[in-house]
């Protein structure tokens, strides 16, 4: 057992609550992590204010990275000292897992959002003795440590910052990974991001670095629409100032674009995305919004050869897709850090609030 701090979200859309903690040692099949940083995805927002009904109270987080501590009798592939960034849990077994697909793991719900280990068990109690909601994305990385899973810890190489690495595990892999992995645009084809957020911004990042030659952002703030024309972006649009489709189509002559991605969770601008592209053209929606929101679209629009797909998680395998950005961002080619700010874990709240206001792309709490 160990002692520490953690961020637990205890009421429903309230500031979350630092406060000591008691952590438990890992089973076979899990690590004990401690934590350098962690960064703030708009997810944990979503779960705070129970768009998503993750019981509570619950220790949110799911973009840490840090130091292995311990290991399980099981772990075979991580030992003490490895460094890890914790991506999201999946079974390894299913069908979907084994075919290269873990985001879309048959028990993906399960192994991030019930707040607890499959069994039901918790590994984190408070300074109470009482059990604490726990396995969030199959790590609760708001603390000073964090129990995760062999599968579900990456080994990454030690030559870089371990603390700006977090949100490689959810993020920012989400991002890029939906156009490097799920859209795939051939070089000179034509793409518009829909918010220029984090995910939005990594998305323009891995769009520019494939050849896109023609790399449409779309936002309300004028600062983020700056920054997206210097990670790769050829036009930007204020969309509280234009009538985004139009623009669009006056900036591709009126074909529309190959490719869109949706980031925002708003259904109107899923609408929007869908009625932009190009015929035929793919859009892929990655915004998270809240369970029940519905969007609008007409049926014609996808029958003359229009596609609208879900992406989990960037299609990606984190094992293989993690060290692969790390890979690019050394090189110079994927420069995530530009979207980063550092805060301590005391001052989670502020920079949960920097992000909802657009002040900071990614904040990562550093316990």
């Amino acid at each position: 057992m160990l002692e520490g701090k953690a961020a637990i979200a205890r009421d429903k859309a309230q500031p979350l609550s630092v406060e000591d903690v008691v952590f438990g040692e890992p089973r076979a099949d899990e690590v004990l992590v401690r934590i350098v940083g962690t960064g703030v995805c708009h997810t944990d927002m979503v779960v705070r204010d129970q768009g998503y009904p993750v019981p509570l109270p619950l220790v949110l987080g799911h973009e840490g990275a840090g130091i292995v501590e311990k290991v399980g009798a099981g772990v075979t592939t991580l030992k003490a000292g490895d460094h890890v960034v914790l991506a999201f849990g999946s079974c390894g077994v299913c069908g979907n897992c084994r075919s290269g697909l873990p985001g879309y793991c048959s028990e993906f719900y399960d192994r991030n959002f019930k707040g607890a280990r499959m069994d039901g068990s918790q590994s984190t109690c408070d300074c109470h003795g009482h059990d604490l909601g726990t396995a969030f994305f199959a790590q609760s990385s708001f603390g000073t440590y964090a129990i995760a899973t062999e599968r579900n810890a990456v080994k990454i190489r030690q030559d870089v910052p371990l603390e700006l690495m977090g949100p490689l595990g959810c993020g920012i892999s989400t991002g890029a990974g939906a156009v490097l992995n799920a859209l795939k645009p051939h070089a000179g084809s034509s793409i518009a991001v829909f918010g220029a957020g984090s995910v939005g911004l990594s998305a323009v990042m891995a769009a520019a670095a494939v050849g896109c030659t023609k790399i449409i952002v779309v936002d309300l703030h004028d600062s983020r629409l700056e920054l997206a024309k210097e990670l790769g972006a050829t036009h930007v649009v204020n969309g509280g100032r234009e009538n985004t489709v139009e623009a669009i189509r006056a900036l591709t002559d009126g074909a529309g674009v190959n490719f869109t991605l949706e980031c925002t969770g708003v259904s109107k601008v899923l609408e929007q995305a869908v009625d932009a592209l190009s015929i035929p053209g793919t859009c892929g929606l990655i915004g998270a919004a809240n369970m029940g929101v519905c969007a609008s679209l007409d049926m014609n629009t996808l029958l003359f050869g229009r596609t609208v797909r879900g992406i989990i998680e960037g299609d990606s395998v984190p094992q293989v897709f993690i060290p692969q950005l790390i890979d690019l961002w050394s090189q110079g080619k994927f420069p995530f850090d530009k979207l980063v700010k550092f805060y301590p874990l005391e001052e989670i709240n502020q920079a949960i609030a920097d992000s909802e206001s657009g002040v900071v792309l990614k904040p990562i709490v550093r316990p």
